[in-house]
């Protein structure tokens, strides 16, 4: 079985995903840890223009393209 694995800003308006991985050093993974991004968590694209706006457990996270590159995800 394939997993389809992608980055978090390659992830179109709609789709829904589970973080595999996030990379960067200790200080980006600290703030994405802080808004609920990390191994394990599931999230749903709201818009890919611009920054990277996603809704993790409940909630509406913006970042930007720049971090939203480190997160790997595996798409649903």
């Amino acid at each position: 079985m394939m997993m389809d694995m992608t980055t978090l800003n390659q992830l179109k308006t709609g789709d829904v995903g589970r973080v595999i991985k996030v990379g960067g050093g200790h200080g980006i993974r600290q703030k994405l840890f802080l808004r609920g991004l990390f191994e394990g968590s599931s999230v749903r694209v709201i818009s890919s223009s611009g920054p990277v706006t996603v809704e993790v457990d409940r909630n509406v996270v913006c970042i930007g393209r720049g971090m939203a590159q480190k997160i790997m995800v595996h798409k649903a």
